[in-house]
């Protein structure tokens, strides 16, 4: 069977990435993205996913966070997106519904090449240590646009915001480790277009 591995190299004035993501891996994270909390949920969709994840990241934090996280979260997609190659075999669907203690977060998304977000989340303070509360729907959706994938994503309720995103990237990790696992069943594209790449 091919490897499902994909290294993506991203530098910019405001970021530089090296990200390597292996869809057959056994969860195993090392990632430094200069956000300490962005780094915790990020270990989160490897370990739940069952990816194999490096990330490492130089950003302008001396501004914000918000470069670095989206810049890492367009490199993530990307390279899902090449792992994936045509798609071929795969169950192509995924579901997670996650709790963390008293919130409990859902996370649907389909690897139909086709880029698309939903994202219902209301956290209840404006950041999560380094971490904006509002870069966590950005960071799904750029996740989703880069890896051609329709996901939709809600926190069905909860009070902590720590909680809450923790949830919601281990329901995606879940749902990632459901949709990207071959079907021994399938042969060809799961699609009646016979195609997931257009």
């Amino acid at each position: 069977m091919t490897e499902r591995i994909a290294t993506v190299q991203r530098q910019t004035k405001e970021t530089e990435i090296e990200l390597t993501v292996s869809l057959d891996g056994s969860g195993q994270a090392n990632i430094d993205t200069g956000v300490g909390f962005f780094d915790h949920m990020l270990h989160h969709v490897a370990i739940h996913g069952l990816l194999d994840l490096t990330v490492k990241a130089h950003g302008d934090l001396h501004i914000d966070a918000h470069h670095t996280i989206e810049d890492v979260s367009i490199c993530l997609g990307q390279a899902l997106d090449t792992a994936l190659n045509d798609r071929k075999g795969i169950v192509r669907m995924g579901a997670a519904l996650v709790p963390m203690d008293e919130a409990l977060a859902e996370v649907v998304i389909d690897l139909s090449g086709r880029p698309y977000a939903v994202i219902q989340t209301k956290f209840v303070s404006p950041m999560i240590g380094q971490m904006p509360t509002s870069l966590v729907a950005h960071s799904l959706e750029s996740i989703a646009f880069s890896a051609r994938m329709n996901l939709h994503a809600r926190v069905h309720y909860g009070q902590d915001d720590h909680h809450m995103a923790e949830a919601l990237y281990k329901a995606l990790g879940r749902a990632l480790s459901t949709a990207v696992a071959r079907d021994p069943r399938r042969q060809g594209i799961p699609s009646t277009k016979g195609t997931l790449t257009s």
